[in-house]
């Protein structure tokens, strides 16, 4: 991002101007302090904290900004905008973070390197060690001897950067049964402006070839007016109907809008590793059942949902290292260089976890991006526990497993050589949950699941938002404790802060699972998006 000067001009007419700058006097003030932790370090790097904490007057703004002795450096950042000049760093509130009320704390945090600590940190331009603090960020005017006449400019409010590019949201065809979620639904919730892809989710790999899913959901479910995207009713002999069709209409109504036909998933990928053995052949059935002549207009290419290569899922896989690479190798080959070729992948950076076990970066040059699936970490799948975000950020003191992160999935696929703008920041629209949990904090015991509507341990954000609001905060997510069910989950003030530190990676954007999950006005693909 370009950094812009502040600058003054000065109108002379006769005198040489002598510029002095000046502190502007804050107009209140507080008593406030900024506290640097390091929470974790694993050796080559490690992650740290700044938590402002305020006393009697609310903050409407925030500013910390500190040095770093050389051979220690910041590499990314959440939770704020940074900007840097040599070795000293400055952090600025972002636009849903900036007002802290008296009592009350915000923080951000950021990735290091090096041996070195912060040292002569600054808040709002006073010494973060304690005292009265201005409760803005202080701004800075000029003032010159002769002659008089001086412009003056004041620096641009700080933008939240945004992970830039796609937001890509997955459409779940069996939806349309008990959630009741169609494809109008995206369109009346304003999320369709906000998409630049859907992915439609599953297709079927059987038998070494791509399967539809669900022929009545897909083609053949009809549609009345009141239940269509356009207001037109389907009629019984139209040659295409169901949510192909109604996705059609949408993407008359978003020209930009892309949709691709996603494969496989939790329940479908065992059908990958046969599939593998053939990836001549396997390439071609999808070819053909995604350019087939009756829907051929609708899709803009295949996602590869393999859950996991030489790796166990659901299943487990032993089709070797290079199977994964041979399989999109094979598709972009068969599809060709104009249609859209993605892979939603594991997120397991742990050390000699399921990342290791394929390779990715080999088969990168195929895909024109990867989504690590950076969700379902931790979840009432362990019926006892311990409670644990199931969508982290970052790691913190009592992980259960090392490398279960966002930020260690995104390392480790930059490690091997995957493009940071190939990979894709990943959001789940839903919670995980215990119950007979006696603890608010992370790390209690548990007797099992917590109800769901439609699955025990897990439920949607637009219930959980009202049912079981967030008590707490914890690596870049939210949790909540209500009765005794506790479930972990990301608001519209989370996702921020996480787009934020994507944006901070250079990643190429972001995705979901899935639609049916937000609010009807779309309250976090607007966080997302924004």
């Amino acid at each position: 991002m370009p950094r812009t000067r502040w600058h003054v001009v000065a109108a002379a007419t006769a005198a040489t101007a002598v510029t002095l700058g000046l502190a502007v006097a804050p107009a209140s003030a507080a008593t406030a302090t900024a506290e640097f932790a390091k929470t974790q370090d694993w050796g080559t790097g490690w992650e740290g904290k700044y938590t402002v904490r305020n006393g009697d007057r609310a903050l409407s703004g925030w500013k910390v900004e500190f040095d770093l002795p050389s051979g220690t450096a910041v590499s990314s950042a959440w939770d704020a905008a940074m900007t840097k000049s040599g070795n000293h760093y400055t952090f600025t509130n972002l636009s849903w973070n900036g007002t802290v009320a008296p009592g009350g704390t915000a923080s951000f945090g950021f990735n290091g390197s090096g041996p070195g600590a912060p040292s002569n940190c600054l808040l709002n331009g006073a010494p973060c060690g304690g005292g009265t603090v201005p409760t803005t960020p202080p701004t800075t005017t000029t003032t010159t001897t002769a002659p008089p006449t001086t412009t003056t400019t004041t620096p641009p409010t700080t933008q939240p950067p945004s992970a830039a590019g796609k937001v890509v949201g997955y459409f779940a065809e069996w939806g349309v049964y008990g959630r009741n979620y169609h494809v109008k639904n995206i369109e009346t919730s304003g999320s369709a402006a906000k998409l630049t892809h859907i992915n439609y989710a599953f297709g079927n790999v059987t038998n070494g070839q791509c399967a539809i899913g669900d022929s009545y959901a897909d083609y053949e479910k009809a549609y009345t007016a009141d239940q269509s995207v356009d207001g037109v009713a389907d009629t019984w002999d139209q040659p295409l109907r169901g949510s192909f069709n109604q996705l059609r209409k949408l993407k008359a109504k978003h020209p930009n809008l892309k949709v691709i036909w996603s494969f496989g998933g939790w329940t479908w990928s065992g059908g990958f590793g046969q599939a593998a053995k053939n990836a001549t052949a396997f390439a071609d059935s999808c070819y053909r059942l995604v350019e087939d002549p009756r829907w051929a207009d609708v899709f803009d290419g295949i996602d590869i949902d393999w859950e996991y290569p030489n790796a166990c899922g659901l299943t487990c896989d032993t089709s070797g290292p290079n199977a994964f690479k041979t399989l999109v190798g094979a598709l972009r080959a068969r599809f060709g260089s104009s249609a859209l070729i993605t892979a939603a992948t594991t997120a397991d950076g742990s050390s000699g976890g399921k990342i290791d076990a394929t390779d990715y970066a080999g088969a990168a040059q195929y895909l024109d991006w990867l989504m690590p699936m950076t969700y379902d970490f931790f979840g009432a799948f362990n019926a006892q526990g311990p409670t644990a975000p199931h969508s982290p950020l970052t790691s913190w003191s009592g992980i259960p497993t090392q490398g279960f992160t966002t930020a260690d999935a995104i390392a480790k696929f930059k490690s091997k050589g995957v493009p940071a703008s190939k990979l894709l920041l990943g959001i789940g629209f839903y919670g995980r949950g215990w119950t007979g949990v006696t603890q608010s904090a992370p790390g209690g015991s548990a007797t099992g699941g917590a109800p769901g509507t439609y699955e025990t341990g897990i439920e949607d954000y637009k219930v959980l938002k009202n049912t079981c609001p967030p008590t707490g905060t914890i690596a870049g997510t939210s949790y909540s404790y209500c009765g005794n069910n506790w479930w972990s989950y990301d608001t519209p003030s989370t996702i921020a802060g996480k787009r934020s530190w994507a944006a901070g990676q250079g990643l190429g954007g972001s995705f979901f699972w899935e639609l049916s999950g937000d609010t009807s006005n779309g309250e976090l693909i607007t966080a997302l998006s924004r």
